[in-house]
C-alpha cells in the first residue's frame, strides 16, 4: 500500500466508526440486539482499522541506520 491509501484509511476512520455506531443504535432501536450486548463490534471496528493503517504506513525507518558514505554528526 502507498502513502495515499493511508491518508484514504486515516480520512474514512470517524465516518466509518459512526456508521457503526448508527447501525448498532438502529439494531438496539428495532429490538433486533440490544446495544449492551454490541458495542464491543465498535472495538473491532477500530481495531481492524487501525491494522489496515498499519500495513499502509510500511515499515518503520530504522533508527540504527546511517547515510551512505559517513557517520552522523
Amino acid at each position: 500500500m502507498n502513502e495515499t491509501s493511508y491518508g484514504l484509511l486515516q480520512a474514512i476512520r470517524g465516518p466509518i466508526m459512526l456508521i457503526t455506531l448508527g447501525g448498532l443504535v438502529a439494531m438496539d432501536y428495532f429490538g433486533v440486539y440490544g446495544f449492551g450486548r454490541t458495542w464491543p463490534l465498535l472495538i473491532i471496528v477500530f481495531g481492524i482499522l487501525k491494522l489496515l493503517e498499519r500495513a499502509a504506513a510500511g515499515p518503520a525507518a530504522d533508527p540504527n541506520l546511517r547515510p551512505p558514505g559517513g557517520s552522523v554528526i
